[in-house]
């Protein structure tokens, strides 16, 4: 809400169709409030989509599960994959499989690709964006990827690495937006969200 003079307006907010803890810090480190509905569906890992394709239909069917039960709101939904050349990384299966995962990227550059898609049912509105940023990773022993899985928490991470836990340990550069790296890119989603008149809070 922002109070002027004596009349309080309340500004326009969303639902973030995700339960991320790295989409829902990096909104709220923005200043936006939100509703938090994670959507109930099974991500598609489909061979027939590009990377970018495949990003942009999991958004919005996240997005689209939620708006369905929320018609009068706007909800916000992304999906992140990594890829290495022809491969495609979403989230890893198990420890062997991040262990894996890692052992492909050390040393080499991959493509972060985040899809996003804002969806009003009831207005019928849907906005999409699909964002990629390339990241080198640093040259890893087997005993630094060991490590590193230690405090990275992969299981739920695309790639089987999180870019917000001490990224100077496996991350030697990144060309474009490192918040898409985390899993929201914030300078496409904030100018989205100000195009619906949503705001970041300014009491």
């Amino acid at each position: 809400m922002v109070r002027r003079g004596s009349t309080i307006h309340t500004m326009p907010s969303f639902i973030l169709a995700s339960g991320s803890s790295r989409r829902i810090a990096l909104l709220r480190a923005a200043g936006f409030e939100f509703q938090i509905k994670p959507a109930a569906i099974e991500e598609s890992h489909s061979e027939f989509f590009s990377p970018v394709e495949l990003t942009l239909f999991n958004a919005f069917q996240k997005a689209a599960a939620v708006a369905d039960q929320h018609p009068e709101e706007f909800v916000l939904a992304a999906d992140t994959v990594v890829r290495l050349d022809s491969e495609v990384f979403g989230k890893p299966l198990d420890l062997d499989d991040a262990r894996r995962m890692l052992a492909r990227l050390v040393g080499r550059s991959h493509d972060v690709i985040t899809g996003i898609a804002l969806v009003n049912a009831g207005r019928k509105q849907l906005i999409s964006r699909a964002v990629r940023t390339r990241v080198k990773f640093r040259a890893l022993s087997d005993s630094e990827i060991e490590a590193y899985l230690k405090i990275a928490e992969p299981l739920d991470k695309a790639g089987a690495y999180a870019a917000q836990n001490s990224p100077e340990l496996i991350i030697e550069k990144a060309t474009g937006s490192f918040s898409n790296v985390v899993g929201l890119p914030m300078e496409v989603v904030c100018p989205l969200l100000a195009s619906l008149g949503i705001h970041p809070s300014t009491l």
